[in-house]
């Protein structure tokens, strides 16, 4: 029976690094360096995955911070792309009715905090521009109606619905992943499609708290049923499943939370300095809720955090309890704030007169959360966050459903649902 054991979890971990090799990259970019806190999201819900209904007049959100504190003539586009993010060639007339270029038109000067800039605003679609297909598309914001003066760019999703999407959460049968790790299991009732060829035709993603650098991807049906398709097998959908995540508390500069050791303050800035952070993964779960790594815009001391809520440097601090650096292994600050990006920017330094590392990131205020990921220096695949993994952990779920039929241009979005891991009230801990 142990042998049996070892074999299964061998290839379910084996499936695992196969379903993982399928992630999409990277797309969303920030080009210019005084663009701050840009965010994209559903109408009033800064938690919200950006998805936009055809036809069903719910409105994306964005908003974005020019640390420069003047006025710019900003544009913005929407490209789409298929199933992996890449534009497709199809003219942007093919997929826009109405104006393919938009400026935002609204702005506000920041009052009341130190640090100055100016806010930018947009809700959108306008009704001179609308999607018609559905998809993936990546949002182009730009300088003086040239797109060659690209600042950054952001994704989000147009749903035509066409599929029922059922989902639930479920502990892993394979002994190894069984109290660390969780699985999804989901069906898509397909209507007014051709199921003969699904396993070529539509495709699964799944998106663990709205992260895209984790996705699993390239998923197809494990059995066709007239038409519904069911995913069901022992290797889809398993994510590590990671502890509630460490929390900032920025809502007030001047009532410093349980997390700020000290600040300092000047007439320009305000520094944080962050009691420092161990690593977790021997620590036991215990329950709390967050925003599954995410943020939220918020202050105590304003009417609107949009263009009244200040900035300051926060100083963040990550120590091993023996005191010494990770062998061959380099620590990120990691969160949306940072788009999980594993570059120079969030890069920590090892500090040998501390023993810890160390690194500042300019941040509004706001409440945030946020995780540590070591990185192997000799094969940069090899990553893990430095949390821990529980079955029990509370995260969020969403599952995608693309078709293309054999003479489509593009892969539609037809069905989306998001759940949770948890559904019970377990209290501060259990």
């Amino acid at each position: 029976m142990k042998c049996n054991n070892f074999f299964v979890g061998f290839f379910v971990l084996m499936m695992m690094m196969m379903e993982e090799e399928g992630h999409a990259q990277q797309v969303e970019k920030i080009y210019k360096p005084y663009i701050k806190t840009a965010q994209l999201f559903s109408y009033g819900n800064q938690q919200g995955l950006p998805l936009y209904k055809l036809g069903g007049g719910n409105k994306l959100e964005l908003e974005f911070d020019d640390m420069d504190a003047n006025y710019k003539n900003y544009y913005y586009t929407y490209v789409l792309c298929d199933y992996n993010w890449k534009p497709t060639n199809l003219s942007a007339f093919d997929y826009i009715k109405g104006f393919t270029q938009n400026r935002i038109s609204t702005y506000r000067y920041s009052n009341i905090s130190f640090v100055r800039y100016t806010h930018y605003q947009a809700f959108f679609p306008d009704q001179n521009s609308l999607p018609t297909r559905s998809g993936n598309y990546l949002l182009k914001v730009y300088l003086d109606g040239d797109t060659s003066k690209l600042v950054f760019t952001k994704q989000f999703l147009v749903l035509d619905q066409k599929a029922l999407v059922t989902a639930e959460v479920v502990q892993p049968f394979t002994p190894q992943l069984f109290s660390t790790h969780q699985r999804l299991r989901f069906s898509a009732n397909i209507k007014d499609i051709n199921t003969f060829s699904a396993a070529q035709q539509v495709k699964a993603v799944i998106l663990q708290n709205n992260r895209w650098d984790i996705s699993k991807r390239d998923i197809i049906p494990t059995y066709v049923r007239g038409n519904v398709l069911e995913y069901n097998s022992e290797n889809i959908g398993v994510f590590p499943g990671g502890k509630e995540w460490r929390w900032l508390d920025l809502r007030s500069f001047r009532l410093q939370s349980d997390r700020v050791d000290s600040g300092t303050y000047d007439k320009n800035n305000a520094h944080f300095f962050l009691k420092p952070d161990v690593d977790r993964t021997g620590e036991r779960y215990v329950y709390f809720p967050d925003y599954n790594g995410m943020y939220n815009i918020i202050t105590y001391e304003s009417i609107n955090p949009f263009w009244q809520g200040d900035y300051a440097d926060i100083h963040f601090y990550f120590k091993r309890k023996d005191g010494l650096p990770y062998p061959q292994q380099d620590i990120y600050l990691a969160g949306a704030f940072t788009n999980f990006e594993l570059n120079n920017q969030w890069k920590m330094t090892f500090n040998a007169t501390t023993g810890q590392y160390e690194t500042t990131a300019f941040l509004k205020q706001g409440y945030y959360n946020y995780t540590y990921i070591a990185v192997d220096r000799n094969n940069p695949e090899n990553k893990f966050e430095m949390e821990g993994n529980y079955w029990e952990t509370e995260n969020s779920y969403t599952v995608l459903i693309y078709y293309k039929s054999f003479t489509d241009r593009n892969d539609q979005l037809i069905g989306v649902t998001t759940i949770n891991s948890r559904t019970d009230k377990p209290g501060f801990s259990f």
